[in-house]
């Protein structure tokens, strides 16, 4: 689960939803203060929302990007059907295709662990809308078999407790696996609030999603769009050997963001926002 390093948005940023043919969308846009040089569309990952990408905003619209950072369908402050077929990848591609016409296509399409599979499914479909996508922190098929072991367990609590009962129990394990991350008050009531305001079929089916993802990389490297692989030193999902090799399948730019595990963009937003900023460049 990605923990926002702070949850004020910058000056630059207002909070609003964006309208699209498939709906309303929460989104926090950031805009530079003179003409963009483009637009960027953040996709969050599994349990996550568009306050992943809180840290990233200023530095973008500082560099002259407009940065929109979205909720899916069904995360924290999107709405969504309680039905598992709405969360299916297909689903959930149409939907950042719909997105980003609704930010008037030519973005630069970044996608955050599950986001970067929904984000090649987008691509797979229709690349057009796009200027580049960026991988980021993501692997080329399922998670590991670690957590993939993980990811049944929590399936198999979000069918038969309610939201409340397996936050309760995830709190549980994770005292029971060592002393509690430091945080402050209003983060861990907001990461309360983002976990009760995200509906649990979208958990359910991404979360199923996560387990069985087959590798595509021949499909997307056949793609005629820059791409970007940006992930942490470390990475708990996927191993970062498999990261490397789909980079290199790819013929991606590839970064690794030194200090950085799962969540480059919250753990070393200054060292993630200077290597999505120079890849832009490069694909501008």
């Amino acid at each position: 689960m990605s923990r926002p390093p702070f949850l004020t948005l910058p000056a630059c940023a207002r909070a609003y939803r964006l309208a699209t043919s498939r709906g309303e969308f929460a989104v926090h846009d950031a805009r530079p203060v003179s003409r963009a040089r483009g637009t960027v569309l953040l996709v969050p990952g599994f349990t996550g929302s568009k306050e992943d990408f809180i840290a990233l905003l200023e530095p973008l619209a500082d560099a002259g990007y407009r940065a929109v950072a979205i909720d899916g369908r069904g995360q924290h402050e999107s709405g969504g059907p309680r039905a598992e077929g709405a969360y299916e990848q297909g689903e959930l591609a149409r939907d950042v295709l719909a997105q980003a016409a609704a930010l008037d296509g030519d973005v630069h399409l970044l996608g955050h662990s599950l986001g970067g599979l929904i984000t090649r499914a987008a691509v797979l479909a229709d690349a057009s809308p796009f200027r580049s996508l960026t991988i980021m922190s993501c692997g080329p098929a399922a998670i590991s078999a670690v957590q993939q072991d993980r990811t049944r367990m929590l399936i198999h609590a979000l069918t038969t407790l309610d939201m409340e009962a397996v936050w309760q129990e995830m709190r549980r394990v994770d005292a029971e696996n060592g002393p509690a991350e430091d945080a402050a008050p209003e983060l861990d009531a907001f990461l309360h609030r983002r976990w009760m305001g995200t509906t649990p079929e979208q958990l359910i089916a991404t979360g199923r999603q996560l387990i069985s993802e087959p590798d595509r990389t021949p499909e997307l490297a056949g793609v005629a769009l820059p791409k970007h692989v940006i992930s942490g030193a470390l990475d708990y999902a996927w191993p970062v050997p498999s990261i490397d090799a789909m980079a290199k399948e790819l013929s991606a730019v590839r970064t690794v963001v030194q200090g950085a595990e799962h969540s480059p963009n919250a753990e070393r937003p200054a060292a993630t926002a200077e290597a999505l900023v120079r890849f832009w460049g490069i694909a501008d």
